[in-house]
């Protein structure tokens, strides 16, 4: 080792003046690279003397029983209980965990998968939601496809099947869709959504799943009804203060994840309105802190340690044949904070 520090991607793409994506699918061999982009990358790596498997040159022969785990926020509740799920494969199979959180950053996302490729880490898993952004998806198969040529394993939570990897898919729709029909059946017509932004497939799938519910049942979700804001506690808290902004008086609000609701709860209380008195307030995921709130929150319950632990075991026993799939499905769970409209 001559003790120089290790040329990140990050820093190829800096230096070039491109995105990340953009260094990535340059340096990974994609051809829909503009000429005077790829001149641009190609020169900038070679000045910094870029080489994606230079750590694993510097440790050659050596045996890397490694995981990368790339999740959005490590510090969310949801992302906390899938960890445990792979950690507790993980240490069955004797493997080391890294993780790493992006904080929804997507070119974060990329740079990251290109450290884990550098760190010669026999698996990556991806938790949490997908972006709808085709150029990521590019960007993400760029990095994605040498890596498990090579062969890495790749697993993913919560995602669509646009990076042709092994997934482990909860029924956000499905889970969504249930919920709205529980909430009709106690008797509610008028609501409105906290939701997340749509650049996340989860946000867009449990968006959709309940919007269609409702509509089945001859109920309108307009554009007025929805409050996008970050996929956060602090997200729900400001969606539902411009809900209340709004003069909207919904006898139902859906929270598209438990951390959101628990934002939208403390809004609610400070505006003086009532849950379930005035409004009911639902949410999604089960994180286990929902069941000690006051009052306990209705949400659709996911199997959150198993997907991880699911993930795990496909990345852990992986497969050179076309990906798999596995679907694991939600329950709704009544709880106080939801009751029949006065």
């Amino acid at each position: 080792m001559n003790g120089q520090p290790h040329v990140t991607l990050e820093d190829v793409a800096r230096s070039a003046g491109v995105s990340l994506a953009t260094a990535s699918r340059v340096l990974n061999g994609t051809t829909n690279v503009r000429p005077d982009l790829r001149d641009r990358v190609v020169s900038a790596a070679a000045d910094l003397a870029y080489t994606p498997n230079a750590h694993a040159q510097a440790l050659a022969g050596a045996s890397h029983r490694t995981v990368g785990v790339i999740c959005h926020d490590v510090s969310d509740p949801y992302f906390a209980s899938i960890a445990r799920g792979v950690m507790r494969v993980a240490g069955e199979n004797g493997l080391l965990v890294m993780l790493a959180s992006t904080f929804r950053d997507p070119g974060k996302e990329i740079a990251y998968v290109s450290m884990f490729r550098a760190q010669r880490a026999s698996a990556i898993l991806l938790i949490g939601s997908g972006f709808e952004d085709r150029a990521w998806e590019q960007a993400m198969a760029a990095e994605l496809d040498p890596y498990r040529k090579g062969g890495g394993q790749v697993a993913v939570v919560s995602r669509h099947r646009s990076l042709k990897v092994d997934t482990v898919q909860p029924e956000n729709r499905e889970g969504a869709a249930e919920l709205a029909k529980a909430l009709l059946a106690m008797g509610h017509r008028s609501f409105a959504v906290l939701s997340g932004p749509r650049a996340l497939t989860t946000v867009v799938d449990r968006l959709g799943g309940f919007r269609e519910a409702l509509a089945e049942a001859g109920i309108e979700l307009a554009e007025e009804d929805i409050f996008e804001a970050a996929f956060t506690r602090d997200g729900g808290y400001a969606a539902a203060n411009a809900m209340l902004a709004s003069g909207r008086k919904p006898t139902c609000v859906f929270a598209v994840t438990d951390v959101m609701a628990i934002g939208a709860l403390t809004a609610l209380r400070e505006a003086g309105v009532s849950v379930p008195g005035d409004v009911s307030l639902a949410g999604f995921d089960d994180i286990p802190v929902v069941r000690d709130l006051t009052p306990p929150l209705t949400t659709v319950a996911l199997p959150l340690e198993e997907l991880g632990a699911q993930a795990m075991e496909l990345a852990a026993n992986g497969t050179k044949s076309r990906s798999r799939v596995k679907r694991l499905g939600g329950e709704v769970v009544l709880r106080a904070s939801t009751a029949r409209p006065r």
